[in-house]
């Protein structure tokens, strides 16, 4: 802690000669940063400038008395500590003075060792509380800075566990970047806050993670499949959802019910529980539509890549496969009034 000796103290008093006095007494105990003002409307900056340990304040003043400069202080010190030590020769000012935020006071005349040991008395707390707050300064860079560290530590998990399935299929990394992108751009455009915007692009790409426990040949296979191999390819949703656990991180608790209710649809006939509406959790409806949107946009041994306009179409108007009541309303809103983002994101998201 700092030397009290060195404590940065401020005497005001309208008269000079209680100035003197008061000087003179620090001086003397050893005091070494006493400053003096005369002219109690100056206060108010000279404590926001320097930030005083303690101002020794006469409540008796011409223009600006001593309740009016601690109603300035407040300001400047209103959810702190306000270091004040006032001078009276009122008894009736002593109460209203510590009601007003004065933490001790000297009565007139002075007594050499009453002021010595109230100034002496307030300085140790008031120093006291400085290096408290300053630790609590170092303990919350500490606190945010191990945030940052679990949270890159968080991505990195889902970045690995994404790299582990496109290593099964090519095609699957630069459709997990745009995903994300477009999840963002729609949970902006509903007005989600940044928070859940930042969980839900994180957690985007492991919608399709499950996919690592489908067998190649029903994976990587150039045509449509049996009924038998569909109803294997849709186990994708629980299997990536069981890889997740019951992760401890935001991104990996978005990321189980992304995986798992991505293919739910809001009228109900999705899988793989057959949810409908607020049933399925909204960071699925949304990622849902970006999921669609970019495999409309993209060559499936089943469908040629369809352009901007007719992937929009088939999303907001339907072609018999998707229909427009596979979505939540307000969702697909969204989507109509922002789908010149998804064309953009489309045509510049690529794997580095």
């Amino acid at each position: 802690m700092m030397n009290i000796l060195n404590a940065n103290i401020l005497i005001v008093d309208d008269e000079q000669a209680n100035v003197i006095l008061l000087e003179q007494i620090l001086h003397v105990a050893g005091y070494t940063a006493v400053t003096s003002t005369t002219t109690p409307a100056a206060v108010h900056d000279l404590h926001r400038q320097n930030q005083y340990d303690l101002i020794v304040l006469d409540i008796q003043m011409p223009g600006m008395d001593g309740f009016q400069v601690m109603d300035e202080l407040q300001k400047i010190e209103a959810v702190s500590y306000l270091p004040v030590l006032v001078i009276t020769a009122h008894p009736g000012h002593k109460l209203r003075a510590l009601n007003a935020g004065a933490r001790d006071f000297i009565s007139k005349p002075f007594e050499i060792v009453e002021v010595l040991a109230r100034v002496r008395n307030m300085l140790e707390v008031r120093l006291l509380q400085k290096e408290l707050l300053s630790q609590n300064d170092v303990l919350e860079q500490r606190v945010q800075a191990r945030t940052a560290e679990l949270r890159e530590g968080y991505i990195e998990t889902m970045f690995t566990m994404t790299r582990a399935a496109e290593h099964k299929d090519e095609d699957t990394g630069s459709h997990v970047q745009r995903v994300s992108f477009y999840s963002r751009a729609l949970a902006r455009a509903l007005g989600q806050d940044e928070e859940f915007v930042d969980i839900l692009f994180f957690a985007s790409p492991m919608h399709d993670i499950g996919k690592i426990g489908i067998p190649d040949q029903i994976l990587l296979k150039p045509g449509g499949f049996t009924p038998d191999e569909w109803a294997v390819m849709k186990t994708h949703s629980e299997i990536g959802a069981r890889i997740m656990g019951n992760g401890k991180s935001p991104y990996l608790k978005m990321g189980v019910k992304i995986a798992l209710c991505h293919h739910e649809r809001w009228d109900g006939g999705g899988y793989p529980n057959g949810l409908q509406g607020e049933q399925i959790p909204l960071a699925a409806r949304i990622l849902n539509i970006g999921d669609i949107y970019d495999a409309l946009r993209s060559k499936r041994p089943y469908k040629p890549a369809f352009d901007h306009t007719k992937a929009v179409e088939i999303i907001t108007k339907g072609d018999g496969r998707t229909q427009p009541g596979h979505f939540d309303p307000a969702i697909l809103a969204a989507f109509a009034q922002n789908h010149a983002a998804f064309q953009d994101i489309f045509e510049t998201v690529t794997l580095a």
